[in-house]
């Protein structure tokens, strides 16, 4: 039987609500009422039925893809009608955080993006931020509310455990990767290998250099976000290069597939796509696996349903 959070109210913004969904079967509620409109000249309108959400703890699910403005407006403006509804508290889950890889700049008069990003949600005053896998560290310790990161690499592991062969040799497509490669290996336990990378463009990629011997074995790329596919191709080059067998599989916890994408990855002769549904994603079914991390969600709900309902008892005596 499910710890059902006992004041937990899961609402769902427009970015992906069969994920909202999940989260709410997995904690054993119905998903609450969130009405989202939008007005003639493009305003989005955002209203909670206050019955709802008085008194409560509210999660609003929202990620922030295809460019995140849209997506992170509409969670501010979630959140603020929380709050007139008389929520207790607002816990919003941003499974995928836009702006996060603009985490570094390059030239003087860049915008760091994941800063800024970062700062507006702070805006919000959420009582707690759960992102997955956030690409670098600047958008979380740019976060001024308490964050829970959650990590996909657990579930991803066990789909592909199911099916991997043995002589498999975990790779991280660029040294940015590297971590979380070696925790896929370590769970899999399994070798792995970097390919050491330089971008020449926001599609293009040279490979320099493959640390780690994959002759032989059947390479499993590792990353956290598929998005032009760009590092991927230039990795699967790297590869074949080297010697590994020509049976490869990509598991990454973010599947973005900007434009051209799935066209790019096609002529990369790759047999097997994992991602979670941290995004909604229409990907072919026949070549992409989507896992589900709501059962890691709610495992961080019941946390913040706990720790809310410590602070109510001391409060209350």
């Amino acid at each position: 039987m499910r710890d059902v959070p006992p004041n937990i109210v899961v609402l769902s913004g427009s970015a992906n609500p069969m994920l909202a969904m999940a989260l709410a079967r997995e904690l054993g509620l119905s998903l609450g009422q969130c009405a989202i409109k939008r007005f003639p000249d493009g305003e989005k309108h955002v209203e909670v039925d206050p019955r709802e959400v008085e008194g409560r703890d509210v999660v609003f699910v929202q990620p922030t893809p295809n460019g995140a403005s849209e997506a992170a407006f509409e969670l501010l403006l979630a959140a603020d009608a929380c709050r007139s509804g008389g929520a207790s508290s607002v816990a919003a889950v941003v499974p995928y955080f836009g702006y996060a890889r603009q985490d570094r700049r390059k030239h003087d008069g860049e915008a760091l993006g994941a800063r800024v990003a970062a700062k507006a949600l702070g805006a919000a005053r959420l009582d707690l931020v759960v992102t997955v896998d956030v690409h670098g560290e600047t958008a979380e310790a740019s976060l001024d509310v308490p964050t829970e990161q959650v990590s996909a690499a657990p579930v991803l592991a066990a789909a592909l455990e199911r099916e991997i062969a043995r002589d498999s040799v975990v790779v991280a497509p660029d040294l940015g990767a590297a971590r979380l490669a070696r925790e896929y290996a370590r769970i899999l336990r399994l070798p792995f290998a970097v390919v050491q990378k330089l971008r020449t463009s926001a599609t293009d990629v040279i490979v320099e250099h493959v640390a780690g011997d994959v002759r032989g074995l059947r390479p499993v790329i590792v990353d956290d976000i598929i998005a032009t596919g760009g590092t991927i191709v230039a990795a699967t080059r790297a590869l074949r290069a080297e010697g590994c067998v020509d049976e490869m599989t990509v598991a990454a916890t973010h599947g973005v597939f900007a434009p051209g994408a799935f066209e790019r990855l096609h002529d990369a002769r790759i047999r097997r796509f994992f991602v979670t549904d941290t995004i909604a994603t229409s990907a072919p079914a026949e070549s992409v696996a989507v896992v589900s991390i709501a059962p890691l969600l709610a495992t961080c709900v019941r946390r913040f349903s706990k720790r809310r309902l410590g602070v109510q008892y001391r409060s209350h005596p």
